[in-house]
């Protein structure tokens, strides 16, 4: 079987989920700009390098739902994804998704963005497969600000896909798999695939894709 897996920010968005958020909730007055705006900067920054640890990142960016549960979230979730993320799509991305999915392959996306701020986004995309960094809830159902289970991110990625397909008794051996990806952070997952493609790839990703001879394509 063929399987693709797509990374999600700065892959097939331009941008990433979690900045926009976090932009997003400055805009309306739902957290203060400073110094929380100071800090999203900071850990942007410290993300494109590799040089946050993967548990800090995303609890960093869960933190942002700590105290409303999923209902409470909802409108401003779906006014941000409309506002701020469907715009950012290229037509190139969507047109990419689409010739796989003509093709038959199995389509998968894989993001380390949390799965309440993707799930909108890959159903926009026509992705009935989603792999996402899990949020965790209290009893009353309400974010408690830190992530669950194997974080979606670096060699996570690969444990969290393995697991996956270990559930329908399968293993990525017996594919025929590809990934789209910009990102040095999933380097592991990439060498993993059979074929690596890099996409609008940050400079160490570009690097390494020039060294082992992957595919680099651009989106926008």
């Amino acid at each position: 079987m063929r399987l693709t897996l797509f990374d999600l920010d700065h892959t097939l968005l331009d941008g990433d989920s979690d900045q926009l958020w976090c932009e997003f909730l400055m805009d309306r007055g739902v957290v203060p700009r400073e110094p929380f705006e100071s800090r999203n900067r900071a850990m942007a920054r410290d993300y494109a390098a590799g040089a946050v640890g993967a548990q800090a990142f995303c609890d960093f960016y869960i933190g942002t739902l700590a105290g409303r549960s999923a209902d409470e979230w909802a409108a401003l979730r779906r006014s941000f994804v409309d506002e701020r993320v469907v715009p950012r799509i290229p037509a190139a991305a969507v047109a990419l998704v689409d010739r796989h999915r003509d093709a038959g392959d199995e389509l998968l996306l894989t993001t380390a963005t949390c799965r309440y701020l993707s799930e909108l986004t890959a159903a926009h995309l026509g992705f009935a497969q989603l792999i996402a960094t899990e949020c965790e809830t209290d009893a009353a159902g309400r974010f408690t600000g830190r992530s669950r289970g194997v974080l979606n991110m670096r060699e996570g990625k690969v444990q969290r896909l393995q697991h996956w397909l270990g559930e329908q008794q399968r293993a990525l051996a017996d594919c025929e798999s590809t990934l789209y990806s910009d990102s040095i952070n999933d380097l592991p997952l990439l060498g993993a695939v059979t074929h690596a493609v890099a996409v609008n790839p940050d400079p160490r990703l570009a690097a390494v894709a020039a060294e082992r001879g992957w595919p680099v394509l651009r989106l926008y």
